[in-house]
Order: C-alpha cells, then sequence, then structure tokens
C-alpha cells in the first residue's frame, strides 16, 4: 500500500520507522513518499500560507501549493488514490473508517498546519476529511501517523499474527473493547494472574476472555454494547461479569 503525505515536515514521520511499521516498510508492505508544498510555490520565499479573509488571528494554507502537490502525488501513481485532509472538522476515526481505508491501494495524506487549508481546496480536490480526537493539534502530522499505523496494521502480512489483529479493541471481528492481558511472573505486589489462565484449558479461557471483554466494555465504553448484537450466551456472560463487580 502507499501512502502520499503532503506535509511541510516530512521529518516528523521517522518517529513510525520503529517496530511493526518500521518492519512494514523494509518489508515493502507499505510505502511512505512526501511531497513538501514548498516545493511547488512560484514565489522566491516559497510562502505557503497567508492571511485570512475576513481578519482574525492565524495564518492559511494557500490553495495552489497544495493543489499541485496533491496533483503530483496522483501523477506519480498509477492507481487512483484517495485523498484524506486530516482536520479537527472531519469524521472521526475509529476502526471501521480504518479497514475502510486500508481497503485503498494508494492514500494522500494531506497534513495541514496554521489555522488549516483554503476551504476551497476541498471542492477542488475532493476526498475525505478525517479526524483522530476531539482536540486540536498543531498539524496534521502526528494524526497522519496515527492513520497509517492503524491502517498499515490491517495488511495482510504487517502483523505477524493475523488473529491478534481480529481481537484488538474495536475490530469488526468482535465489536467490543479488548479482554486484559498478562505475562510472567504470577504475581507481582500481590496481584496475581487470574487462575483460568494458568490452568491450560483452552474453552475456559476462551469464556473468559469473552466475559471479561464484555465486562470492559460494558465499564467503559457502553455505547458500543448498542451496536452489536449480543447472543444468550454473552447475555449470560455480562450478567455475571456485572454480579461479580456489585
Amino acid at each position: 500500500m502507499k501512502f502520499n503525505i503532503i506535509t511541510l515536515f516530512p521529518e516528523m514521520f521517522t518517529a513510525i520507522d520503529y517496530g511493526i511499521i518500521g518492519r512494514a516498510k523494509e518489508n515493502e508492505l507499505i510505502s511512505l513518499k512526501f511531497w513538501n508544498p514548498r516545493d511547488y510555490t512560484e514565489d522566491n520565499y516559497h510562502k505557503v500560507d497567508d492571511s485570512p479573509y475576513g481578519g482574525g488571528s492565524g495564518m492559511v494554507m494557500l490553495v495552489k501549493p497544495l493543489q499541485a502537490a496533491i496533483q503530483a502525488a496522483h501523477q506519480a501513481n498509477s492507481d487512483p488514490a484517495l485523498v484524506v485532509y486530516l482536520t479537527p472538522q472531519g469524521k472521526l476515526l475509529n476502526q471501521e473508517l480504518v479497514i475502510e481505508l486500508a481497503s485503498q491501494k494508494n492514500l494522500i495524506l494531506v497534513a495541514g498546519r496554521y489555522e488549516g487549508i483554503d476551504e476551497r481546496l476541498t471542492k477542488i480536490e475532493p476526498g475525505i476529511e478525517i479526524s483522530i480526537g476531539d482536540y486540536v493539534l498543531s498539524g496534521g502530522e502526528l494524526a497522519g501517523m496515527v492513520v497509517i499505523d492503524a491502517v498499515a496494521r490491517q495488511l495482510p502480512g504487517v502483523v505477524g499474527d493475523a488473529d491478534s489483529v481480529k481481537q484488538d479493541s474495536f475490530s469488526s471481528f468482535t465489536g467490543l473493547l479488548d479482554y486484559p492481558h498478562y505475562t510472567r511472573p504470577e504475581v507481582i505486589d500481590g496481584h496475581v494472574v487470574p487462575k483460568v489462565l494458568l490452568g491450560g484449558n483452552h474453552a475456559e479461557i476462551t469464556c473468559w476472555r469473552r466475559k471479561e471483554a464484555l465486562g470492559r466494555t460494558w465499564l467503559r465504553r457502553p455505547d458500543l454494547l448498542e451496536k452489536i448484537e449480543l447472543t444468550a450466551a454473552d447475555r449470560m456472560l455480562l450478567n455475571e461479569f456485572i454480579e461479580n463487580i456489585e
């Protein structure tokens, strides 16, 4: 999969040259290419922003350098690319949207800066606007890295154990938050690993993990339970979880 990133600060993306995403790049499962709008300016100062019409604080990114960078990214790819604008005003990124993005062969991620980009760019170069949360960052680069990491995990071969992706929180496979995880030693400061995980009974372990996932979702994100159809067995497990904490 090809990630084409429109950014004034391509150096920031070295932060994801490690771990799973770094290996995916080394194994050519994904590629990142950068397009700096300053390279597409026509003045001696390489100006990419200007003051907003109507007054107000801050600066707004100009259409022409961004448009030229986006078009260059399109022309460099033989397959069609989806343009993704990273903005606080966009659709909230969730696992369903991540999976949708992972179905694309090419993404063009536009990382805005300053007060944002001229609104007309999204009309001239249509795409999708995405937000990673209800807060404001200094620019779209960090959001772009989040998108790349989340999307790349969905691609075949990127994560060594494909089943672990299915079990991730918010995955379409479960729709629930993930169950708790434990590793050695068995006791830390008086806190012990649940006995069921030590017994080797895989059926009991599976049941426990399902109950914990249901219970954790009920405690932390009850809105997610409204989006999935619980089986009779699920409801029984959830009731057991609730009774045990009351």
